[in-house]
C-alpha cells in the first residue's frame, strides 16, 4: 500500500477535460496532482468538432496556439439528406461567423489535441502525473478527502476533481442516478482524404441525416485524415441489454442500406472493430459533495448532437480555474465559495446542452412525414449566414471567464486550413 499526502488538488481521470483542469487549475497557482488510470494518456475515437467557445477556451488555457497547425478550420457545415442526396441547409462558417463570435470553429483529432494538453501539463512546475492508478472510492470529510484506488494506493488532498467521465466511480457521492441508452450506437474511424475520395481544398463538415440513422464527416489532422461516424437506431435494444449484445455490423449495414450511395460507401469504409453506445443523463442540481467536485462527462454527459461533450468539459475547466484563482488568499483556496460559483455557472449552461440535444437528435432522426416536411421546408429557407439560433452556444457571455484576448478573431486567421 503506498501513501501521497499533502495534495492540495487531486484530478480523477486523465482524459481532455481531466488535463484542462489540471492545467487550468496549476495556471490559477494552485498545485495539483492527477491520476489516470491507463498505463499512458490515450483518447478513444479520432474527431472533435469545436465550437467558438472550445476555441475560446483553449486560448485561455494557452493550447489554442499549439492546436491551429495541426487543426482544419472547415468553410462550412453542410447538412444533407442521407435517402435522396439533397442539400437540406448550410452553415457558413467564414469571416462573419469568426468576426461574430471571436474565435474559429476546428475539426480535429482527439490524439493531437490530448497530446498538447498533456505536453504542456508535464512543462508545468504545479503538475504532476501518474498512470495507472484506477479510482475506486473516496472517504469525504469536512477538511478533505481520502481517495483510494483498487491497488491500496491512497492519495490525502484538500480537494478532488471527478473528471473521470460518463461511469465515473466518485459520482455516486454526489448523485443517486444512473446513465440513459437512447438505443443508438456510434461506428467511428478515419480513412486517408484520398480513400475518403474528397479533394484537398474540400473542408466541409458534411451531416447526412436520414429515419434512425446518420453520418457524419468532416477533415481532421490538418486535413490528412478524413473522420467519419456512423450513428444508428438499433432494432435490438431493449433496457437492460448489456453493450456489445445489440447493435452489430448487420444492423449498421441493414441501418443505412437505403442512404444514397455516397453514404453506403462512406458506411464501407467505416471500422467494424467496435462500436459505441449513446448515453447521456438527466441534469443534475448540484455536482458539489463538500471537498469533491464533478466536472466533464462524469457532472454532464450529453448526447452528441451539438457537439458539446469536449467543449463543455474544457468551459468547466476554465470556470474552474478562474474560480480557485479568484478565492484564493495567502495560498488557501476558499474550496466552498469557488465550487458554489463554479456550479452557479455552469449548471444553467451545460443543463440546457443536455436538454438540447436530444429533440436536436431527434429531429435528425424522424420518420414522421409531417416533420420531415416541416424540418426541410425551413431549413430551406434559411441563409447560410444565420447565425441567431447559436448565439447562446457560441457567443461569448457577458461575463465570460473563458475568453480572453479582445483581438483574437484578428489573430487567428479564419481561412479554412487543409
Amino acid at each position: 500500500m503506498t501513501g501521497h499526502r499533502d495534495i492540495p488538488a487531486l484530478v480523477v481521470g486523465g482524459g481532455i477535460g481531466g488535463l484542462a483542469t489540471a492545467l487550468s487549475l496549476a495556471r490559477s497557482g494552485q498545485r495539483v496532482h492527477l491520476v489516470e488510470r491507463a498505463p499512458e494518456f490515450a483518447e478513444i475515437g479520432a474527431g472533435l468538432q469545436f465550437g467558438p467557445n472550445a476555441s475560446r477556451a483553449l486560448d485561455a488555457l494557452g493550447v489554442l496556439e499549439d492546436i491551429l497547425p495541426l487543426a482544419v478550420a472547415p468553410a462550412r457545415a453542410v447538412m444533407v439528406d442521407a435517402r435522396t442526396g439533397r442539400r437540406l441547409t448550410t452553415l457558413d462558417f467564414g469571416p462573419a461567423f469568426v468576426r461574430r463570435y471571436g474565435y474559429p470553429y476546428l475539426v480535429l483529432h482527439r490524439h493531437d489535441l490530448l497530446e498538447k494538453l498533456v505536453e504542456h501539463c508535464r512543462r508545468h512546475p504545479l503538475i504532476t502525473l501518474e498512470n495507472n492508478r484506477t479510482v475506486a472510492d473516496v472517504d469525504l470529510r469536512a477538511d478533505g478527502a481520502t481517495v483510494v484506488c483498487t491497488d491500496g494506493t491512497r492519495y490525502e488532498t484538500a480537494a478532488v476533481i471527478a473528471a473521470d467521465g460518463l461511469h465515473s466511480a466518485l459520482r455516486r457521492h454526489v448523485v443517486d442516478d444512473d446513465t440513459i441508452c437512447n438505443g443508438y450506437v456510434a461506428y467511428r474511424g478515419t480513412v486517408t482524404r484520398e480513400r475518403a475520395g474528397r479533394s484537398a481544398d474540400d473542408t466541409s463538415v458534411l451531416l447526412w441525416v436520414g429515419p434512425g440513422m446518420h453520418l457524419m464527416q468532416y477533415p481532421v489532422r490538418r486535413g490528412e485524415l478524413y473522420n467519419q461516424v456512423a450513428v444508428f437506431r438499433s432494432r435490438r435494444y431493449r433496457p437492460g441489454l448489456e453493450p456489445g449484445t445489440w447493435g452489430g455490423h448487420d444492423e449498421l449495414d441493414e441501418a443505412f442500406e437505403d442512404a444514397c450511395r455516397p453514404v453506403r460507401e462512406a458506411v464501407a469504409r467505416i471500422g467494424r472493430a467496435r462500436h459505441w453506445a449513446m448515453f447521456d443523463r438527466e441534469p443534475a442540481t448540484t455536482w458539489v459533495n463538500g471537498p469533491l467536485v464533478l466536472t466533464g462527462d462524469a457532472a454532464h454527459p450529453m448526447l452528441q448532437y451539438l457537439g458539446q461533450g469536449a467543449c463543455q468539459a474544457l468551459e468547466d475547466a476554465v470556470e474552474l480555474g478562474h474560480r480557485f484563482r479568484l478565492h484564493t488568499h495567502g495560498g488557501v483556496v476558499d474550496l466552498r465559495r469557488a465550487y458554489r460559483e463554479f456550479e452557479q455557472v455552469r449548471i444553467p449552461r451545460t443543463a440546457r446542452c443536455q436538454t438540447s440535444a436530444r429533440p436536436w437528435g431527434e429531429l435528425w432522426h424522424t420518420d414522421d412525414p409531417t416533420v420531415l416536411a416541416l424540418r426541410d421546408r425551413l431549413l430551406a429557407r434559411r441563409p447560410a449566414d444565420d447565425y441567431d439560433e447559436l448565439d447562446w452556444l457560441y457567443a461569448p457571455a457577458p461575463e465570460a471567464t473563458a475568453g480572453s484576448a479582445p483581438d483574437a478573431a484578428e489573430r487567428i486567421d479564419a481561412t479554412p486550413r487543409t
